[in-house]
This record gives structure tokens, C-alpha cells and sequence, in this order.
């Protein structure tokens, strides 16, 4: 059952983070990869995180320059939290999460939900900037680039996944 984010009422110093792309592959194919490790977190073994998650160390990648003309990329260890997917009226849904696995404090930590539909994937959750005031503005200038860099990356994966899983 998704919790519905209210933008109107966003708790004190949280931003929103909405994302989406056309999903190439099945939806059900990837929720089912989703049940399961994804293949970029392969090997690195999945563990308990509470409340039904599962954690998994990957590298988040962020790409400046956009998804076709990346002038470069860059890598932060991270933690991915998923949920189990769960069927929706319009495809399926995960509750996701994701924190830096080094230096926490000086990174974003990200809650909310990855929707599989039958054309698009989207991810849809809020997130604090670190360092309080001078980072709110700081992610208004110039971060929140990088956080939505990092989520459409993460949908960009996942649908890669999901092709390679279909051949």
C-alpha cells in the first residue's frame, strides 16, 4: 500500500524527488527481477533493512550532462533499500530507499516508491539536503540536479536489466 506524499505539506527541509522514463522491457519481468537481486547488485549479497526491506551495496552512478550527451560519471557506494513488489491497479510497486554508504551525513538520504507500469517506470519520494539551511539552498541551485541524475540513472538500470533479462 503506497503512502500518498502530500507536496503541499512536506515535512520542515524535505524536497521531492519524481522521476520517470518509458519502460522497454515487461512490467512483470522486472517486478520479478525486483523479487529477487537486481543484476548490477549481483554477488554483493542482500540483507535485512527492517520493515520488509532488503539492502543491497551498489554504486549509484551519476551522469552530468544528461542520459545521451554525459560529459562524465560519477560513482558514490551506496545502499539500496527495496521492498517486494507489490500488484497495483495500473502494474506494480516497490517501496525503495537509498543512502550513501561513506560520509552519510554529507549525502542525501532518499524514501519512496518505484512504479512499474506497463509503458514507464517512475520513482516518486522526498529527501533531506544535508547541512540544513546552506543545503536547502545549495539543492535548489544545484543538487537536486544530481538527485534526480542519480534517480533516472537508477530507472535506467532497471530497465537495462529487464531487456537483458529478456533475451
Amino acid at each position: 500500500m503506497s503512502v500518498a506524499i502530500d507536496m503541499n505539506r512536506l515535512p520542515e527541509g524535505f524536497v521531492r524527488l519524481a522521476a520517470s522514463m518509458p519502460l522497454h522491457g515487461d512490467g512483470d519481468r522486472v517486478a520479478a527481477m525486483l523479487a529477487e537481486a537486481p543484476p548490477w547488485a549481483a554477488g554483493r549479497g542482500a540483507h535485512r533493512a527492517g520493515r520488509g526491506m532488503r539492502r543491497f551495496s551498489i554504486d549509484l552512478r551519476v551522469r552530468l550532462g544528461g542520459r545521451s550527451s554525459a560529459l562524465t560519471t560519477f560513482g558514490k557506494a551506496a545502499f539500496l533499500d527495496l521492498g517486494g513488489p507489490r500488484r497495483i491497479a495500473t502494474g506494480w510497486e516497490v517501496e525503495v530507499a537509498w543512502q550513501a554508504a561513506t560520509a552519510a551525513p554529507l549525502f542525501p538520504v532518499f524514501s519512496g516508491w518505484l512504479t512499474v507500469g506497463p509503458e514507464a517506470l517512475r520513482v516518486d519520494g522526498i529527501y533531506a539536503p544535508p547541512g540544513g539551511i546552506i543545503g536547502r539552498v545549495a539543492d535548489r541551485m544545484l543538487l537536486h540536479l544530481a538527485a534526480n541524475a542519480t534517480a533516472e540513472w537508477l530507472l535506467a538500470e532497471i530497465d537495462r536489466a529487464a531487456l537483458g533479462a529478456a533475451g
